[in-house]
């Protein structure tokens, strides 16, 4: 039952739509144009590789982590409130990311955004949902929602561009403060509180065991390939992260009302619709953030030239869920989600050759294709999740769907980073340096992306063979990557196809 609180005026719906969605498309934003910029900050800050994927961990995983209990927050407390708290934590963060004297720092104010970002994409996907009741117009709406985060998808990337060739990478943080700023004003001035009466009690346990084992994992994933995957400090993230999620199920078992009930897992089809959702996420939807380091790292492209280089993937992501919605009226959402999963397999691969070749003719094919198996599978996976379970769970399936996709993003990104460092290292231990002295000093700073950093203390006709051989290695390194997303997006496919159908004989 929701309780609605006296507006101050009558609104367009349609205001209260772009208002809720472009806090959505913020977190977005953020996320990807971070990504443009991530090289330049490894130069600056001389920074290693485990700090650069940290960069990018602790805003993903903190967002991952508390997505569900932030809705159930807004829920309880009132959704326009909890999303001005997100808006004025997001600015005041990203206003500390900008400041940040060095990486741990700026890793550790990424963690504090994260937290923001949940407590602003949450409760605005529920002021979208509270304010549309009728299917056709709440159809509409999410619509509208969805050309609005894909054209972010789009134009994310020329904006990091821009931002690091002209102002400089703390930019890319500081936008985000008057943005934050008008949003604020908009909330205000547009959206009533609404809140849930009934809503569910919050999960501290739940809530503090799955951060834990996500948290494990993602120690265990980057220290794997910075110590080796067999030391104390990898081992001891996956075991940490392994008994916590353990936990985790436990807790949510024992309870009447869990945050997460695990029940909806027995059913076949949704848990082939997650397994989409995840899969989608782990190895299409986290090269927006991996494809910039190859492209400037590897290719040696600058931060703009990577910026609009990113947009054959990211047209055909924005273009590929209006043709899932035609190839709707001939095939089943499972069909859809199979041929998705195939598509991000195949272009995974072209884009592994192309990689491996250095021919941006084929990594352009294989960018192409690989960001319409993800534009079939962003629409599709949402709607196959919501509609495998009945209407009464929409709310906690909405959430599991918006977990699943990021817990997708943060592991896949570690276990990718980590298969490209250790293929780095792996190529530079095989065949040298060449010209200079300390091999390992080498492969570090290729992998950072920090390649002025490579080439200290050799003369200038040395700089030119060893920038060209650090470009091959991380080429090289990032080829097998994109071969590991490949494989795993193809047994994906096999496993949702199989799920899916054995749901409907179910």
């Amino acid at each position: 039952m929701t309780e609605l609180l006296p507006a101050v005026r009558h609104v367009n719906p349609l205001f209260v739509l772009l208002t809720a969605s472009v806090g959505c498309a913020l977190t977005v934003l953020d996320t990807n144009v971070v990504a443009i910029v991530l090289p330049t900050i490894a130069r600056e800050f001389r920074a290693s590789f485990a700090d650069v994927e940290w960069v990018i961990s602790t805003y993903v995983l903190c967002f991952a982590s508390l997505l569900l209990p932030a809705g159930a927050i807004a829920d309880r407390f009132g959704r326009r409130r909890v999303y001005l708290i997100g808006i004025a934590s997001f600015a005041i963060a990203s206003l500390l990311c900008g400041l940040s004297p060095s990486a741990p720092a700026l890793y550790l104010s990424r963690a504090l955004q994260g937290i923001s970002a949940a407590f602003l994409l949450a409760p605005a996907l529920a002021i979208i949902g509270h304010g549309f009741h009728d299917a056709q117009e709440r159809n509409r709406a999410w619509a509208i929602w969805g050309s609005i985060m894909g054209l972010t998808m789009v134009l994310a990337p020329i904006i990091g561009g821009l931002i690091a060739s002209t102002l400089g990478w703390r930019w890319a943080f500081y936008i985000n403060v008057p943005i934050c700023a008008f949003l604020a004003g908009a909330v205000i001035f547009l959206i009533e509180e609404s809140r849930d009466v009934a809503a569910r009690k919050l999960d501290p346990a739940g809530i503090v065991f799955f951060a834990v084992s996500m948290f494990g994992l993602t120690w265990g994933l980057i220290n794997g390939q910075a110590a080796g995957w067999t030391s104390w400090s990898a081992l001891g993230g996956f075991i940490g992260g392994g008994l916590s999620a353990c936990a985790f199920i436990a807790v949510e078992q024992a309870q009447a009302r869990p945050m997460l009930d695990l029940r909806l897992f027995s059913s076949p089809r949704f848990l082939g619709a997650v397994w989409a959702m995840f899969a989608y996420a782990a190895a299409a939807q986290v090269m927006a953030s991996m494809l910039p380091l190859f492209l400037q790292n590897g290719l040696g492209q600058s931060a703009l030239q990577a910026g609009f280089d990113m947009l054959p993937f990211a047209l055909a992501m924005l273009v590929f869920p209006h043709i899932g919605r035609l190839l709707e009226r001939r095939l089943s959402s499972a069909s859809i989600l199979t041929i998705g999963l195939l598509f991000v397999a195949v272009g995974n691969a072209i884009t592994a050759w192309g990689a491996y070749s250095v021919a941006w003719h084929v990594i352009m094919g294989g960018m192409i294709v690989l960001g319409g198996g993800g534009g079939l599978l962003n629409g599709e996976t949402q709607k196959a999740i919501m509609s495998a379970v009945s209407r009464e769970r929409s709310g906690m399936a909405s959430g599991i769907s918006t977990t699943s996709r990021f817990s997708g993003i943060l592991l896949g990104f570690a276990m990718l980073s980590g298969v490209l460092a250790t293929m780095v290292r792996s190529w530079v231990r095989t065949f040298g340096c060449g010209v200079c002295q300390r091999p390992s000093t080498f492969a570090d700073a290729i992998v950072a992306g920090d390649l002025p950093g490579a080439l200290i203390g050799l003369s200038s006709s040395a700089r030119i063979t060893g920038l060209e051989q650090a470009r091959q290695a991380f080429s090289h390194g990032f080829s097998w990557a994109l071969l590991t997303a490949s494989v795993f997006a193809f047994i994906s496919s096999v496993m949702v196809s199989t799920l899916m159908r054995t749901g409907r004989q179910d």
